[in-house]
């Protein structure tokens, strides 16, 4: 039995270097905590903390469709976090 070795992974698909989560990961998980937190205050406090949800889906359809919403540029440029791949 011989061992092959794996295809190379192309560089646009290679983990960071630093380790750290790519910007849609961290988008992700911004979008959710709001969201969620959106979801708690409209039902402990206030129904009009729902316009924070649809901000939400306002940005991730900017994120989607544009490829870039106020909050990945807040967090590339000021905190330095890269794409997980390039478009």
């Amino acid at each position: 039995m011989s061992a092959t070795a794996a295809p190379p992974v192309p560089k646009d698909r290679q983990p960071e270097a630093s380790g750290g989560w790519p910007l849609e990961r961290v988008l992700f998980v911004l979008a959710g905590s709001v969201t969620g937190l959106s979801a708690v205050l409209s039902a402990v406090v206030s129904p009009w903390f729902l316009l924070l949800t649809g901000f939400v889906a306002v940005n991730q359809l900017l994120f989607a469709s544009l490829g870039d919403c106020p909050a990945s540029l807040i967090l590339r440029k000021v905190f330095g976090i890269e794409r997980g791949c390039n478009r």
